[in-house]
Order: structure tokens, then sequence, then C-alpha cells
């Protein structure tokens, strides 16, 4: 790692708002934090923020028992919301999350400038990883390239040797966006890295076998969901998957059951998986899964309502759009990707 910067807080803190938020001389910069939140995280942004002549503004908000609108009731939602209305950039960094409650949404729809990032809890050298290391012009001409070819797709499949094997169909008026790190135009941003789909309501079908899995430790035993017609139908394994399946019913929500988005992950700086749910979203030639809330933004006109959102990871999968694979065992394999591809890899290096 470079010694230019005193700390890895400082080195990926300095790219987040410079290389990619582009923060301008007098530009608000939010960052929400709880008590979960890593201290030295969020000083190191607020401080890169105001080095590039943003305005630094840290709320820290009360730690909730649940993510999104699970967790309202914990947080000063009408302060809160009137403040992200009206910044320029809002880092969201808790370690129980606001993404998809009626205070996210809120900002999302009134404030017309507002970039957004969510980092949640992760640690700083999963951030090192998944932040650093790659140029994001390079990695935006892949991650562009296969949302094209996402896009004209009329099926989406999606298999790998740890027994998954899904299927669904997209629909041309539902999200097909990507990160590549480039955050300087309003946007709802994640962790650079990956491609997403909202599935067409009710076309996924097939199993779904987790390596990483929110609530449930797949190192103790497997979680396997069947899916039909868009929601899980069973849940299968052993003591993890009953621990999983109590876990959804809390909630009461039969749309907590259905599918919301597909990502396909390509960071080139994630090559095995870590367990922290952020980084492995974005593991190379691997996919994430993610169920319960969908935003209008990516569902229109009226989104996905649940209660909350949780997603899983299959690493090291075959994905074919239509008839053509693209990734194959974990490796870009489309003759129109593979030179894109080893770009990205060639230029990366920490």
């Amino acid at each position: 790692m470079s010694e230019k910067y005193k700390s890895a807080h400082e080195r990926v803190s300095k790219i987040i708002m410079e290389d990619m938020f582009q923060v301008k001389p007098g530009e608000t910069v939010a960052i929400t934090a709880d008590s979960g939140s890593d201290k030295k995280i969020i000083e190191a942004l607020a401080d890169a923020a105001a080095l590039a002549g943003g305005l630094p503004l840290v709320m820290w908000i009360p730690r909730a028992e649940n993510d999104g609108q699970a967790g309202m009731k914990y947080w000063p939602a009408e302060a809160l919301t009137a403040a992200l209305c009206k910044v320029d950039v809002w880092v969201e960094a808790q370690s129980i999350i606001i993404l998809y409650s009626d205070i996210w949404e809120t900002a999302m729809a009134e404030n017309k400038k507002l970039r957004y990032l969510i980092i949640g809890d992760t640690k700083i050298d999963s951030l090192v990883r998944t932040f650093a290391g790659y140029d994001i012009k390079t990695l935006g001409k892949l991650l562009s390239k296969v949302t094209e070819m996402s896009k004209v797709a009329k099926k989406v499949r999606i298999t790998s040797e740890n027994g998954t094997d899904v299927s669904y169909e997209t629909n041309p008026n539902y999200a097909f966006d990507y990160d590549d790190g480039d955050f300087s135009k309003p946007k709802f941003c994640t962790a650079p890295g990956y491609v997403n789909i909202v599935p067409k309501i009710g076309s996924m079908n097939g199993k779904i076998v987790f390596d990483v899995l929110m609530e449930a430790d797949v190192n103790k035993g497997s979680v396997e969901f069947e899916m039909k017609n868009g929601s899980i139908s069973k849940i299968i394994g052993g003591a993890e998957a009953e621990k999983f399946s109590n876990f959804l019913a809390s909630f009461d929500d039969s749309n907590m059951y259905k599918i919301s988005h597909n990502m396909f992950g390509l960071n080139p700086g994630i090559r095995k998986l870590s367990g922290d749910l952020v980084e492995d979203e974005r593991i190379w030639g691997g996919v994430d899964f993610g169920f319960g809330h969908t935003s209008p933004i990516d569902m229109p006109p009226d989104g996905q309502v649940a209660k909350s959102h949780f997603d899983g990871v299959v690493a090291k999968v075959s994905i074919y759009l239509d008839d053509q694979k693209i990734v194959d065992n974990g490796e870009v394999c489309h003759p129109d990707l593979v030179d894109l591809a080893n770009d990205v890899l060639n230029q990366y290096a920490l």
C-alpha cells in the first residue's frame, strides 16, 4: 500500500471525496453514523470532504434494531429527512442502515442534486479493496458494455458448481445500472464494481445456494432457496436454514420473500469472499441476490414495498444472457468483454 497517506482511512476517504464524488468548494457533505460505526472512518471522511473544499455535516443517530423501514421508530425522522433533502452529498455509514426507509425514499425523490453513497459499517481493509487500486474510466467501459448487453437480453440464467441454477426474465422499464466509481452527478451510488438488474416481477424460478447470506452463517450449514414465480417458496438446509426462516417470518411481510434485484460482481480488487457483504456483493465473477423492498426508482412506478431488505451472494458463477455465456465459472469469457476485463485486471494495483 502506498505510503503517501498517513493511514488507509485517509487514502480511502480521499478517493471517495476527491476522485469519486469530486466534491466542489462549498458543497455540503452529510455523513450519517450510529454507535456501530467506526469513528476513524467517519472522521476521515469528514476531513477529506473539508480538504476538498466541502462543508462536512456529521450526524450521529440512534442504532436501530433492523434496517430500512423497520428502523424508522428509532430515528429522528423529521429532522433527519429535512437535512438530507438539502445536502449535496450523503455518505451513509451506519451499522443499521436507513436505505429504503421513508427517510431515504423522500431524500432521493425530493433532493434532485443528491449524490448518495452507502458504505454501512464496512471495515477499513474491505473499503481499501473495494474502493482503491483501479482506474474508474477503465472499469466503467467494462461495466457499461455488460449493462448494454443485459438491456437487450430477455432472459438471464445463473449457474454455479455449488448447485445454483436460477433464471429470470428482464423488464426494460426496470433498472439496469452500474457503479464504476464516478459519483460526480446526482445518483444512488454504492461501492463500485457491479452491474445491477431488477428482474421482471414473478419471473424468477430455480434454486439459489448461497455462499454468503445476511443473518445466516453458511459456514455452519448450507442455506438454499427454491424460487417460484419470483418468490422464495422453500428454504432448505439445517439449523442455519431454520434460523434464517425464523428471521424472515418475523417480518410478517410476504414481500420480504420476493426478489428485488440481481447484481453481477466485477470489482478487480475482490477475488475471494471476506464475510463483509458490501465487499462480497462485488466479488469478481460472482453475483448478489437482493430480496424485499425495492424503490420506485428501480421498479417504477410503485416499487415493491417491504419492511426491510436483505442480500446473499454466490461466488464463482456462470452467467448467461439469453443463450450467450458472458461469465464462465467466475471468469469473463464473452469475446466482446474479454479485452475490457483484461484491461481492468491488468491495471489493478494496490
